[in-house]
């Protein structure tokens, strides 16, 4: 039995799982203390947090219940002692939190206000929800109150139905918790069948992402949009990877696909790896061309319907380019950008680095997603030949997909202008379900360990008030990363074996 099949003691399990319960209901209290509750506006320092009505209780119980949370998940980073067992403490651990109040993110009132402004009539990708008189636009972070909706016509949509079967602010962002819900739950079904797909043991994976700290409190808690976007990117691949080129499950995952990207657009960047998982057969450029193409057929057919039922169009992705409004150090072309203007105040400069260098990281990231595809296609054509069993060559199919894509999530999420903490879960659920080796699953564990401490319950993000040291961190980081990537030099040709990733 390999290291990654060892089952975990249930006596160290146990702690883990109650540890974990305790952080969930302490950062509830913190957000009844001081969350995101719609009267309350975001803190512009520290000494503001601390000052605040219930301050220091607030911010002790997030901080014990952040620790707690993420140290609970940690232990288990390994595996959980079975898939079940995982999902029944992520759902124990979440409970608390369907009770609290938006934590860790503002964000779902701008939903509301967006859905708001659609039913009026107005386009919320046209004007701000401020501009366009929500009646609620004073619970949305300031700094999204005067920019339009970046989001796909389908979430748009989703949104405006909550506010009209809501009937008011709390109605909506109930319903909108329930649609994220919804996406976690969808999600939770899917990370089984993919895990088995490609090798890797059930039990970890469904630890890994269910359990997650940034699932709980930004897509349970937070209702992010992220959650329903990720479960129906997952459901597409699942279909994909259990009948690849059949007509009838390409049409169906090109509709779940296109859902996803209709909901929020990072989701475009797994398309090119689903239409490599629509192969049947041997990996031809004329078979990529059948199955890709059918695929992407439907998911632009999709996406038309909606934006035409809606109204909306696809003014949406107009506003994408307003979500780098926010200057973070967590983004590292960012941060780069950051450093540079403060050699440049040494001597006297102001070279206005930050759009150079966002500029030269969607660069590098569009050469490094052309690379990654190309890297997924070669390998499975490799794999045309290869003389071994087919059980092996089954697993080693869906598993390059599953690690291209996401690869390729996790360069958007790092290259990207802009990145929130909850961006990190979309490249931990392609690679939980994708890296067999538990040893290098901590590579993207712990990021998401450190996502998880970086936002207190009223949605403030303390990268606000570490720029330089923040900055300076996270370009010392990048310089490092890309001299070992300089010295390890090509990557090691694919190897099928199902226990090597």
């Amino acid at each position: 039995m390999s290291e990654s099949d060892a089952p975990v003691q249930p006596v160290a399990a146990a702690p883990a799982r109650y540890a974990g319960l305790a952080g969930a209901l302490l950062l509830t209290a913190a957000g009844w203390l001081g969350g995101a509750l719609p009267d309350a506006p975001p803190r512009a320092t520290l000494t503001a947090l601390w000052q605040a009505p219930h301050g220091p209780v607030t911010l002790g119980c997030w901080l014990v219940g952040t620790v707690l949370l993420v140290g609970a998940w940690w232990s288990l980073r390994w595996g959980a002692p079975s898939g079940r067992w995982a999902c029944l403490t992520a759902g124990l651990w979440s409970l608390p939190l369907l009770a609290a109040p938006p934590l860790g993110s503002r964000d779902v009132y701008s939903y509301v206000c967006q859905g708001w402004t659609w039913t009026q009539g107005v386009s919320p990708y046209r004007v701000g929800v401020a501009a366009a008189g929500c009646p609620w636009a004073g619970s949305v972070s300031p700094i999204w109150r005067d920019t339009p909706a970046p989001y796909g016509p389908f979430f748009v949509l989703l949104a405006g139905l909550a506010v009209l079967a809501g009937g008011g602010l709390v109605g909506a962002v109930v319903l909108l918790r329930l649609v994220a819900v919804a996406g976690v739950l969808l999600a939770a079904l899917c990370l089984p069948g993919l895990a088995r797909a490609a090798g890797v043991p059930t039990r970890r994976a469904a630890w890994l992402v269910l359990a997650c700290p940034l699932v709980g409190v930004h897509l349970v808690a937070g209702a992010h949009n992220d959650a329903l976007a990720l479960g129906l990117v997952l459901f597409g691949l699942l279909v994909l990877v259990r009948r690849p080129g059949k007509p009838r499950a390409l049409v169906v995952a090109g509709m779940l696909l296109g859902l996803a990207v209709a909901v929020k657009a990072i989701a475009v960047v797994v398309l090119p790896f689903a239409a490599l998982a629509a192969v049947l057969g041997r990996y031809t450029w004329r078979a990529l061309l059948r199955d890709g193409g059918r695929l992407a057929g439907v998911v632009l057919g999709t996406l038309l319907v909606l934006s035409l039922a809606t109204g909306l169009g696809l003014g949406w992705v107009d506003g994408l380019g307003r979500s780098g409004d926010s200057q973070q150090w967590t983004s590292p072309p960012t941060a780069v950008g950051f450093v540079v203007d403060y050699g440049g105040e040494l001597v006297g400069r102001h070279p206005h680095a930050v759009p150079v260098t966002r500029v030269v990281g969607l660069v590098l990231l569009a050469g490094l997603l052309v690379a990654l595809w190309w890297w997924a296609w070669s390998t499975l054509r490799s794999l045309n030949d290869a003389r071994q069993r087919v059980a092996r060559l089954t697993v080693a199919r869906p598993r390059v997909a599953l690690l291209g894509a996401g690869l390729a999530l996790a360069a958007t999420v790092l290259l990207a202008p802009v990145f929130h903490p909850w961006y990190a879960i979309w490249p931990l659920a392609l690679l939980a379900v994708a890296v067999v080796s538990p040893a290098r699953a901590v590579w993207f564990v712990a990021p998401c360990a450190v996502a998880s401490v970086l936002t207190v319950p009223d949605g403030t993000n303390l990268a606000r008030f570490t720029k330089a040291p923040g900055a300076v961190l996270m370009t010392v980081l990048v310089v490092v990363v890309v001299v070992r990537a300089v010295r390890a030099g090509p990557a090691p040709r694919w190897r099928s074996r199902p226990g090597r990733c």
